[in-house]
């Protein structure tokens, strides 16, 4: 447990940021650093460097920036480096993405043409509609561990890292269950040393960045450290994990509109959701094996925000459809419809249309920059385990076994700024009770 106002380490040194899946998300996050480092961009979206922290009661008028609350790692500080199984550069793997203008990538070209992936691990059958070229060789999965843990360590000692963090910005693997090697780290290294088919490339990353005492969020819906072997794992190092799965368009607005309407009191009926999108992550998800994994992730958050089980009459028998649909002419900018069918006073029915035309990769950037400051912040305040506090950023968030998710994106968000408060030593806020004025 960690004592209120407890002593955080300073951020001193550079902070390394692994990034398994050079894409579209890890290459728009790099060149937006880059950009905004250089004066070129605004870190829009971010909470970490444009959000504010009230702090004790409204009549005291404080409300400080996060990043001036909380010892956060500069941007400057920042040293980017991570895996693909396509050997683009950072400059080329951005201008195939076409998520941002060509104009930008070519002012930042001699910097991120330096940025090459390291080989991935890769597994045909984990991901079915992609074909790596560039990828590493091992007669074991345990060596392509060890591999990745060399990977790591020249990394730091060429950067001359302080510290580092890893957030996975690669695909979305096809669905899988706990299987008994999953279920201890012994149990684990066996199948690593034994190849074993359910082990995933996402879960050998894992493995090895935990091993090297590198705290893991994992931004994709896949089975990888919440699993009992990394739970395990993350206990042994004092490490943080959290995840799954960045919470950017559609769900996002789920977490929004969805407290809002349980908040009043009306019933839902349905929620239909249909995605188009166009870029690698479509082309992945084409494939129904890697959607019903992305599929578990966006459609858990109605159950959990709803509670059907309470209000049965209002959410009782909610028809919550998601389909995403592979349309490659939008690119990365992804199209969601949403189709809402609720009820009101005497059970009269209405509804509500959404569509919601974003750039999957601009929504998810910011939230790969929070997530690599504070996970530094929790490792050096030596908050270790999974974060639940970070849920905000996740669909699918990872919780202790005993409970229940938290979805509501505004319950996420006290629970984040009153852990930010708690570790320096402010009061929590509750917003119980009256404050009362002098005359």
């Amino acid at each position: 447990m960690i004592q209120k106002g407890a002593e955080i380490a300073p951020p001193s040194g550079k902070l390394g940021i692994l990034l398994p899946g050079m894409g579209a998300v890890s290459t728009t996050f790099i060149i937006g650093v880059l950009a905004i480092r250089r004066g070129l961009g605004e870190p829009i979206g971010s909470l970490t460097q444009l959000g504010t922290i009230r702090l004790g009661k409204r009549t005291e008028g404080r409300s400080p920036l996060i990043k001036d609350f909380v010892p956060l790692a500069g941007l400057d500080d920042l040293v980017f480096g991570g895996w693909d199984i396509f050997a683009d550069s950072c400059y080329e793997a951005a201008l195939r993405a076409g998520v941002l203008e060509r104009g930008l990538i070519e002012a930042l070209r001699p910097e991120i043409e330096q940025i090459k992936p390291w080989p991935g691990v890769f597994d045909q059958s984990y991901v079915r509609n992609l074909h790596g070229t560039h990828v590493k060789r091992g007669d074991s999965k345990m060596d392509l561990a060890e591999q990745i843990m060399e990977d790591v360590r020249h990394f730091q000692q060429e950067q001359r890292l302080a510290r580092m963090v890893a957030i996975w910005c690669g695909s979305t693997e096809v669905f899988c269950e706990a299987q008994p090697v999953h279920a201890s780290v012994a149990a684990f290294e066996k199948g690593l040393r034994d190849s074993d088919p359910a082990i995933a490339p996402s879960q050998v990353y894992a493995y090895a960045l935990l091993k090297s005492g590198v705290p893991f969020a994992n931004g994709a819906p896949n089975l990888t450290v919440d699993l009992p072997a990394f739970i395990e794992l993350a206990r042994e190092h004092a490490l943080p994990i959290m995840g799954k799965d960045f919470k950017t368009g559609q769900t996002l607005m789920k977490t929004i509109i969805a407290p809002g309407l349980k908040a009043r009191m009306l019933g839902m009926k349905g929620w239909f959701s249909t995605n188009i999108l166009g870029n690698r992550d479509g082309e992945v998800l084409d494939d129904p094996s890697s959607f019903k994994t992305k599929e578990q992730s966006k459609k858990s958050v109605l159950e959990y925000i709803l509670q059907p089980e309470l209000y049965k009459n209002l959410y009782g028998n909610v028809h919550h459809v998601v389909r995403i649909n592979y349309y490659p002419p939008h690119g990365d900018n992804k199209e969601g419809w949403d189709n809402i069918d609720i009820f009101g006073w005497l059970g009269y029915p209405m509804q509500i249309k959404v569509n919601f035309l974003c750039r999957d990769s601009i929504l998810a950037a910011p939230l790969v920059l929070d997530l690599a400051l504070f996970m530094d912040l929790a490792q050096r305040a030596g908050m270790s385990g999974i974060q639940e506090w970070l849920s905000f950023y996740f669909k699918s968030p990872m919780c202790a076994p005993q409970v229940y998710p938290e979805h509501d994106l505004f319950i996420q968000l006290m629970k984040l700024k009153n852990t930010l408060r708690y570790l320096r030593g402010e009061e929590q806020i509750t917003h119980l009770g009256v404050e009362y004025y002098e005359a």
